[in-house]
């Protein structure tokens, strides 16, 4: 790491409650660069801006959302079962755990939350490893307590793998994908494919795509006319792109972007999470950090991480894009 240093010391009770965190912030600390391979980057991108760590010490940080009305940024922590709260004003503090797995085995490997979302009422919407399953917290954003609704267990009768990633299109329906990176040995695995889902208002869980080998970040163009999908395979580190029809389903797909030769000592991570933005960009998390990609393919330029990069998110007035980075919380300004 170079440039200056933001100094975060964590005084953390291993695996226990909210008391735990101490945080002492000396200095700035940036981080990496951004790689500029078209000048239509500089539109979203200044030519100083920065990669910012806000915090560290996490085990796998990931689904970064942000809360309007708290002008805070949540996002999950796979490993530790929690999600940690973080504002300009107050730096970091616990929001809430357990996150994803309810249950009394402690030597799961990734039992909490992954993505995050919220819906239509700002209710939180959570996949949940631990629990194969999207849920609901049921308490208030400002007092989150681990009380959860299932709102999609399984398809056709058979439990999901581990939901990964999700985003809701204006109508309500929810599209999320099932990896299997929750699943530990032990766990029965049921489905024998890795889906992508969309979950309708009247409960009704409808497959969408069953042919990719690992797909992982999910988001929706602008117009809500196509679907974006990550694909966490080293031999086929892609980008997807399914055409919709007006009620949600796919009708067409094809490779917006491929990956693979990408992948080297210095561009760690595979395609992970995604997000779009309003202009139709997609910032999808890959091979060296974030790639900033057009809605037709073409690939504009890298926000370089220098480590392994989970998901982004942007605030509500895209001012910021957050990014979720291995251990780290980060952040890049935005035009």
């Amino acid at each position: 790491m170079k440039n200056s240093f933001w100094l975060i010391l964590f005084a953390l009770a291993a695996c226990s409650a909210p008391q735990s965190q101490v945080f002492l912030v000396q200095e700035v600390m940036t981080i990496g660069s951004v790689e500029r391979l078209d000048s239509a980057i500089n539109t979203l991108i200044s030519a100083d801006a920065k990669i910012e760590v806000l915090a560290s010490g996490f085990e796998w940080a990931e689904g970064p959302l942000w809360l309007e009305g708290q002008q805070a940024l949540i996002f999950t922590d796979v490993p530790t079962n929690k999600i940690w709260k973080w504002t300009e004003k107050d730096s970091l503090s616990l929001f809430l755990t357990p996150s994803g797995y309810l249950g009394d085995r402690t030597d799961k490997r990734e039992p909490g939350a992954n993505g995050l979302t919220l819906d239509a009422d700002g209710n939180l919407i959570l996949c949940q490893h631990g629990e194969r399953q999207v849920g609901k917290m049921l308490a208030n954003l400002d007092e989150p307590k681990p009380e959860f609704e299932a709102l999609a267990t399984g398809y056709e009768g058979k439990r999901f793998n581990s939901p990964n990633d999700l985003a809701f299109n204006s109508k309500g329906q929810l599209f999320f994908t099932d990896p299997p990176y929750g699943m530990d040995p032990w766990d029965e695995k049921e489905l024998d494919f890795q889906g992508v889902y969309r979950l309708d208002s009247d409960g009704k869980v409808n497959l969408l795509v069953d042919s990719l080998s690992r797909p992982n970040g999910i988001g929706l163009s602008p117009d809500q006319k196509t679907l974006y999908i990550a694909q966490s395979d080293p031999e086929k580190a892609r980008y997807y792109a399914f055409d919709l029809d007006e009620n949600g389903n796919v009708v067409s797909g094809k490779v917006l972007f491929d990956a693979t030769s990408l992948q080297s000592e210095i561009r760690k991570g595979l395609p992970d999470g995604l997000k779009v933005h309003s202009s139709g960009i997609l910032f999808a998390t890959g091979p060296g950090g974030v790639l900033v990609l057009s809605p037709e393919g073409k690939h504009l330029g890298t926000i370089m991480t220098e480590n392994g990069t989970a998901n982004c998110g942007f605030d509500s007035n895209e001012k910021f894009l957050y990014l979720t980075a291995d251990a780290f919380l980060m952040r890049v300004r935005l035009n």
